[in-house]
């Protein structure tokens, strides 16, 4: 919008509010500046369906520029106007954010609970406990690599395809010469004396802390007070950075998560969504609505569907269905009309046609870009490699989360979600010793008061909270 621009390129020294200009804009970090995810925002506004292009010549004026006063305020400025501007009028997808608009976008009305057999409800709980915290560090490991590294590492160590936890000792002796990755800088499963602090682990944990606080009627609020008093500003990334800032700032839900937050539909608030389905078992409905409560404070459409899909189907996964069914069932609790929807859907379509495992993770790496931030950590692309996972998997444990791991994207992330749901499905035995003997049956969190804690007590709270 060339008067955005020429209202930009005009601004004096003046014209600045004193604000801007005792903030050290430098040395703020991306997750806290909007100044600093303008390539982000241009992505997520252009997959939103909204007509940026007016906006084109702004942004791309302001890209050049180093941070500085000036460009935080022009980047409010832009904010302004990004809030302006109409969805085209071609745009194929109907994205509700309110909870009532997103229920009755839904295929279909009315879903009945799932019969599950509460006898094995312990046994199905462990599973999950323990195949979350054990997926999430097989993916931990290589969190961040990228693929042309990943696969010729995991080949010149015997584990392609991947079949077991990555170790310290498959490092070759150069590798700190060979890769980019860092890998000295990572976690080792034989180096470890319990399962480490992880965002994908510590969430599940904080809505126990959260579900004991407040119980099975708490609200986007009470989430927002446990995230500002349970756990440091260091703990969340992107979405929940952004998120918990807004929140400081005296934002409520949802503008926590509308305001200035490029990342609205990454990855963060599906991988919140695990406990939601821990304690609805057979009631995918209610797990979705418990994530919806969790997922509007940081996210708006596919962020927040994400995390409903996710919970959805770890409730339905307590109820023995298929995998299949387990998928639908999560689809069935997201709009008929979003692009989660119609992407996933289109892969189980593919996978039911006869699409063979490595054709399908290759269908995602071309729909999503491995090399930039909106496509490594975006809700969607990571959606369907835990889909693919899923499917290709065949129910075994490792197969599963392998698939996800040596996949790229959001390898602790999606290795989690995977382990996660077959943890439900299977229960304990599903997940085996060689995958839960370096954990000592200990995990440690971040979260202030609870610290390091016994897996087994998870457990055996869990399974209160179902009867709250």
């Amino acid at each position: 919008m060339e008067d955005l621009l020429s209202r930009i390129k005009s601004i004096k020294e003046n014209d600045i509010p004193l604000a801007y200009k005792l903030i050290d804009h430098t040395t703020r970090h991306e997750w806290e500046a909007y100044s600093k995810q303008l390539r982000d925002e241009y992505r997520q506004c252009e997959s939103e369906g909204l007509e940026i292009q007016s906006l084109k010549p702004a942004f791309e004026y302001l890209y050049s520029l180093e941070p500085s006063p000036l460009k935080a305020y022009a980047c409010d400025l832009l904010f302004e106007e990004i809030l302006k501007l109409p969805t085209r009028s071609d745009y194929p997808y109907r994205e509700p954010n309110a909870i009532d608009d997103i229920r009755a976008a839904r295929p279909g009305a009315g879903h009945a609970r799932l019969p599950y057999d509460a006898d094995k409800l312990r046994d199905k709980l462990a599973g999950a406990w323990y195949g979350r915290i054990c997926g999430c560090l097989a993916g931990k490991t290589v969190e961040g690599i990228r693929t042309e590294e990943l696969i010729p590492f995991l080949e010149e160590s015997g584990n392609y395809p991947m079949h077991r936890y990555i170790l310290s000792s498959d490092l070759p002796s150069d590798y700190e010469t060979r890769y980019k990755f860092h890998f000295k800088n990572t976690c080792y499963a034989d180096r470890i004396s319990c399962a480490p602090t992880d965002d994908d682990t510590n969430y599940t944990c904080l809505y126990q802390q959260l579900i004991e606080k407040y119980g099975r009627g708490f609200t986007p609020s009470d989430v927002c007070s446990i995230w500002l008093t349970r756990q440091p500003v260091s703990a969340y990334c992107t979405a929940e950075r952004a998120a918990y800032c807004n929140m400081i700032k005296g934002l409520r839900p949802p503008y926590t998560a509308s305001f200035q937050n490029s990342y609205r539909e990454w990855i963060g608030a599906q991988i919140r969504a695990d406990y939601f389905g821990y304690i609805n078992p057979g009631d995918p409905e209610a797990a979705a609505d418990m994530a919806y409560m969790d997922a509007c404070i940081s996210h708006t459409k596919n962020g927040i569907y994400g995390e409903m899909f996710v919970s959805a189907m770890i409730a339905a996964a307590a109820a023995d269905l298929s995998i299949p069914q387990i998928i639908d069932a999560g689809l069935n609790e997201i709009p008929a009309s979003c692009r989660l929807q119609a992407q996933a859907r289109e892969l189980v379509s593919m996978y039911t046609q006869g699409l063979s495992c490595e054709d399908a993770f290759r269908h995602i790496h071309t729909l999503y870009d491995e090399h930039t931030g909106y496509g490594w950590c975006h809700t969607i692309s990571n959606a369907l490699i835990v889909i693919a996972a899923l499917l290709y998997g065949n129910g075994d444990y490792g197969k599963s989360i392998c698939l996800a791991v040596q996949t790229g994207f959001d390898t602790d992330c999606n290795g989690a979600t995977v382990g996660s749901i077959i943890g439900m499905l299977y229960g304990r035995a599903a997940v085996g010793e060689e995958w839960t003997r370096p954990l000592k049956d200990e995990l440690s969190t971040s979260i202030i008061g609870v610290g390091k804690v016994k897996i087994p007590e998870l457990i055996e709270t869990t399974l209160k909270h179902i009867g709250i």
